[in-house]
């Protein structure tokens, strides 16, 4: 199932054998021009082609970095890019557990993996290597060309085609010059990788795919394209990936979510020996529905607290904000998510407690809710055996993934509450 600094030292001779490395013979290699006028729409369809081809025979004037699949590789130069890689999900997009049910698999159960690996690590040659994984016949960590089914979506998974680097335009507008030497071979410039469909290869299912009660299991595109954020053409990338950053911070991220969310509290009241309240919350920043996949679980949680802080269970009420599926993916229990520019009130009326202080209202986001109930549920399996200590890492990282992303106190003014 499929479903983000430090100081870099910059000496002559480090940047020598660096652009050594990057291959020393340009005499006959220019860098190419911009792409041929093409609408974003064919490039995307012939980028997105899945399953990838092989990059093939490198130009012979190739040095070991301009060869190299390997993320680590491009950091040589794009430092800012591959740091924030590094910190971002997409480098994580092969985690354990995924790795942990494909190695429940045949190794040459090829279009099995490629329903993961379509998104989460789209290289053929990852490909390669992870059949090799599960053969047992890889001998080492890596491969010669640096790919790596482990590093899941690379560098190269979105920039480089046959050996062939693309990319956005330069901030002005500017491409490689006919004729200019640049390490390999410069970029072909697409104007599709700033373009939300070129998201949409992997975070919006085809029409004709999985869906639940008439709405397709992965659907963050549409929800976009019918979003005022879609109609203002608001890119995903906007959002993102700002200024550029190759970070792309979502629901794991709190900042990130409080930048999308508004919600308010306002001071409750106590009449006839209950307490009445209301919590607001609005999508105000967020541009497909808040969450958008079935594998987060947002908790609205209202109740009075003791002395001690703790929640009186007897007063709590709870509001579930998400898309609630069966583990079998058969059934959608409920859809209760937030639609751009959505406010939703939720309104307390309970009983004063005798030993409350104050009223509380808190969020709480599960951004793993469901992948933490499926691998406990696998676990559970007597015959799930080879992917088992790497299933068991992924629920403790799903476990370990909740934070709490807003929480008020408004206190009980204890000359309101009735006499005894």
């Amino acid at each position: 199932m499929a479903i983000g600094s430090r100081p870099v030292e910059c000496v002559a001779l480090a940047l020598t054998l660096m652009l050594t490395a990057c291959g020393p013979d340009r005499s006959s290699s220019p860098s190419p021009a911009a792409l041929p006028a093409v609408d974003d729409q064919s490039f995307l369809k012939q980028h997105w082609a899945r399953p990838l081809a092989p990059q093939g025979t490198p130009p012979a004037g190739f040095g070991p970095l301009e060869v190299s699949l390997a993320p680590s590789a491009c950091g040589q130069c794009h430092v800012r890019q591959f740091e924030d890689w590094q910190t971002a999900l997409h480098s994580k997009a092969m985690g354990p557990g995924l790795v942990g049910q494909l190695q429940e698999m045949d190794a040459g159960a090829v279009d099995d993996h490629q329903a993961c690996l379509r998104c989460h690590a789209p290289l053929a040659e990852q490909q390669t290597d992870l059949q090799q994984f599960l053969a047992g016949t890889r001998t080492a960590p890596s491969r010669p060309d640096g790919a790596a089914f482990t590093d899941g979506l690379t560098c190269a998974g979105c920039h480089v085609r046959q050996n062939q680097r693309f990319g956005p335009a330069r901030r002005d507008g500017s491409g490689p010059a006919a004729g200019v030497v640049l390490p390999h071979d410069g970029w072909q410039v697409a104007a599709a990788f700033e373009d939300s469909r070129f998201c949409a290869a992997c975070h919006q299912f085809e029409p004709d795919g999985y869906s639940l009660n008439g709405k397709l299991l992965e659907n963050t595109y549409e929800e976009w394209r019918e979003s005022r954020y879609g109609r203002e053409n608001r890119s995903c990338q906007s959002c993102h990936m700002p200024d550029r950053r190759h970070l792309w911070r979502g629901i794991h991220d709190p900042e990130m979510v409080k930048s999308g969310v508004a919600m308010e509290f306002p001071e409750p009241s106590i009449a006839a020996g209950r307490v009445t309240a209301g919590f607001t919350i609005a999508s105000r920043g967020v541009g497909h529905a808040f969450p958008t996949y079935v594998t987060p679980r947002v908790i609205v949680e209202i109740g009075q607290a003791g002395q001690d802080g703790a929640l009186l269970p007897e007063t709590l009420e709870r509001h579930v904000i998400g898309r609630d599926v069966s583990l079998d993916l058969s059934e959608e229990r409920s859809d209760t998510r937030l639609l751009p520019d959505e406010l939703r009130r939720y309104r307390y009326s309970r009983p004063l407690a005798a030993t409350a202080v104050a009223l509380v209202a808190r969020v709480r986001v599960e951004p793993d809710a469901f992948y933490a109930e499926f691998y406990r549920a696998t676990l559970r399996d007597p015959d799930f055996i080879k992917g088992r200590e790497a299933l068991s890492a992924a629920l403790r990282q799903a476990e370990a993934s909740g934070y709490v992303l807003y929480e008020s106190r408004q206190a009980l003014a204890t000359a309101q509450r009735p006499a005894p």
